[in-house]
């Protein structure tokens, strides 16, 4: 299940004239028959402007975009999966994870990191460690491919 899926322009364009956020915002209530909260739709809307920006400068036009994927038989979700061709023509996908940290730092614990949560400082898996684990658990070597 995922909550958008698209091109890459099409991404960018419904990011830039401010759409994504409702667009998920309706698949999100299909889906789960209930309002995401308002600090998810606040998240989705600042965090997948500044994604759009970075594939109109990196020049992302022809890649597949999917948006909040539930991996098969978990409540777990990954924020965006990118999916095209290398500069060789090889098929690729990369799991983007979005956070809104003001800071993080490095922390003493291995796939750690210090950040403020919760109110606190705290050690955190590291968004590309729990991810990872996430996509490679699924039983395939190279994750969601």
């Amino acid at each position: 299940m995922r909550l958008y899926s698209g091109l890459s322009t099409h991404f960018c364009r419904d990011a830039a004239h401010n759409q994504i956020a409702e667009k998920l915002k309706t698949a999100f209530f299909r889906e789960y028959r209930y309002e995401p909260p308002p600090s998810e739709v606040n998240a989705w809307r600042n965090s997948l402007r500044a994604v759009a920006q970075v594939f109109e400068e990196g020049g992302l036009d022809d890649h597949g975009v999917i948006l909040e994927y539930r991996l098969p038989l978990t409540s777990k979700r990954l924020d965006c999966l990118v999916c095209g061709r290398d500069g060789t023509g090889s098929e690729r996908a990369v799991i983007i994870e979005l956070k809104q940290w003001e800071r993080c730092g490095e922390a003493v614990g291995e796939r750690l990191v210090m950040t403020r949560v919760g109110g606190a400082e705290r050690e955190v898996l590291h968004p590309a460690a729990g991810r990872s684990v996430q996509a490679l658990s699924r039983g395939h070597p190279h994750g969601l491919l």
